[in-house]
C-alpha cells in the first residue's frame, strides 16, 4: 500500500513445453539436441560428458536429413505461441473478481529451445509477484512436466512454492475428458463415418509412452507417470465407447517409445495398429490425446505409421492445439491457480516479490 492505495500485484502465466526449431538449418538442431540430452535422457541414461557433442552432432544431422527430405516443418512453437493468445483472450472474457485487482500477463516459453524457460524465470522471479507454469502435456513425468519443476527449483529454489505454481493432473479433469470427446467426434470425416454397419472401426489414442524398467529390469529410480498413463487411457477408453455417438469397434493405447534406457511401454502405435490389421478392421482413426500441440512425434512420426499401415480409410484428427473450447478450459484451470497463489501469498503475509530464496546452479547446462 502507497499513500493510502493498494498496489496491484502482477502475475506471469507461462504456456511452456519442449519446443522444436521451427527454421530448419543444423545451427539450430544441435543445442536443441544438447539440451535435451542435459535434461532428459541423462535421467535414465549415463551419457558420458565427452559423448555429449558427439551425440548432439549425429542427432541433429539425423533430423535435419530426415526433415528436409520429406520437407517437414514443425508447427510446434506456432501452436504454443497460439495457444498462449487463445489463453490470454479467455482470461480477459472471465470477468473474474481477481483480475479486477491483478493484473496478469501471458508468455511463452520452451524447455529446448529460445525463448528458455529458465531464463524467463530468472527474470520473472524479480518483476512478478507470482509465476504460473503451464506444461502444455497432460500427463506429467519426469521428462516432460517435470522438466518444468525442475528448472523451477534451480532457478527460484526449494522455498519457491509461494512464488510460482506448476500446473498438474491435468489429464484427470472431467472437463477435458469431455471436450476431447466432443473434439473428436467432430473432426471424423465422412468416410470413417460412412463405415459404421459396414466394417470394423478402429481408434488409436497416441501418447508418449514411458519407462516401465531400467536396464537392470529394476523400477525407474525417476517418477515416470507410467500408473497416470494407463489411467488416462482406461478413463479416455471407457468414455469413448460408452458416448452415443461412439463408432469405434475398439479403442487401443498407442505409446512413442524411444530405445534407451530399458524396457518401455508394450502397448506401441505399431502393435495397435498391426492388431487391428490382423483383426481385419477396415478403418483406423489415430488422435494424439496425450499431446496438447502437434509435433515431429505425431504430425510427422506418428502419422506416418498411419499412412504407411495402408488401412483402406485411415484419418489422422490433429491435437487439441488452439481450439476455443480447450483453450476456454485451460482459462478457468489458470485463473482457478492464480487465485489459489494469490490466497496463498495472503495466508503467509509475505508478498511473494520479497521472497529471495538463494537459487541453485543450472546443473544441465554446466
Amino acid at each position: 500500500m502507497v499513500d493510502g492505495v493498494v498496489k496491484r500485484k502482477r502475475y506471469a502465466v507461462v504456456v511452456t513445453t519442449y519446443g522444436e526449431v521451427d527454421k530448419l538449418t543444423i545451427r539450430n538442431l544441435w543445442p536443441s539436441s544438447r539440451r535435451i540430452l542435459l535434461v532428459v535422457t541423462r535421467q535414465i541414461v549415463k551419457v558420458p560428458a565427452a559423448l555429449i557433442y558427439f551425440i548432439a552432432d549425429y542427432r541433429s544431422t539425423k533430423h535435419y536429413i530426415n526433415w528436409k527430405l520429406n520437407r517437414y516443418r514443425s508447427k510446434l512453437i506456432a501452436i504454443n505461441r497460439a495457444q498462449a493468445k487463445t489463453l490470454e483472450a479467455a482470461l480477459g472474457r472471465c470477468g473474474s473478481g481477481f483480475l479486477a485487482k491483478a493484473d496478469v500477463r501471458v508468455f511463452d516459453a520452451y524447455y529446448f529451445v529460445p525463448p528458455y524457460l529458465d531464463d524467463m524465470l530468472a527474470v520473472m522471479r524479480k518483476e512478478y509477484d507470482g509465476i504460473v507454469v503451464v506444461p502444455m502435456i497432460p500427463v506429467e513425468s519426469a521428462f516432460s512436466c517435470g522438466v518444468a519443476c525442475q528448472m523451477v527449483m534451480d532457478v527460484c529454489g526449494e522455498g519457491s512454492f509461494a512464488l510460482v505454481k506448476v500446473m498438474s493432473k491435468l489429464w484427470s479433469d472431467d472437463a477435458l475428458h469431455r471436450i476431447y470427446i466432443d473434439y473428436l467426434f467432430l473432426q471424423l470425416s465422412q468416410k470413417i463415418r460412412s463405415l459404421k454397419g459396414g466394417g470394423k472401426i478402429g481408434l488409436v489414442l497416441v501418447i508418449h509412452g514411458t519407462l516401465v524398467r531400467d536396464r537392470h529390469g529394476n523400477p525407474p529410480k525417476v517418477f515416470t507417470g507410467l500408473e497416470e498413463t494407463i489411467a488416462f487411457f482406461e478413463v479416455m477408453k471407457q468414455k469413448i465407447m460408452a458416448d452415443p455417438r461412439n463408432i469405434f469397434t475398439d479403442v487401443r493405447q498407442g505409446c512413442i517409445n524411444h530405445s534407451n534406457g530399458g524396457e518401455w511401454t508394450a502397448e506401441t502405435i505399431e502393435k495397435a495398429l498391426e492388431d487391428y490389421r490382423e483383426e481385419g478392421y477396415e478403418g483406423v482413426v489415430m488422435f494424439p490425446y496425450g499431446f496438447f500441440a502437434d509435433n515431429s512425434e505425431t504430425e510427422y512420426d506418428a502419422k506416418k505409421r498411419l499412412d504407411k499401415a495402408g488401412f483402406p480409410v485411415a484419418q489422422y484428427v490433429r491435437c487439441i492445439n488452439d481450439d476455443p473450447d480447450f483453450g476456454r478450459w485451460l482459462g478457468e484451470k489458470v485463473l482457478a491457480e492464480l487465485q489459489w497463489l494469490d490466497n496463498l501469498q495472503d495466508a503467509m503475509e509475505t508478498p511473494a516479490g520479497r521472497i529471495e530464496p538463494k537459487p541453485k546452479k543450472f546443473s544441465y547446462i554446466e
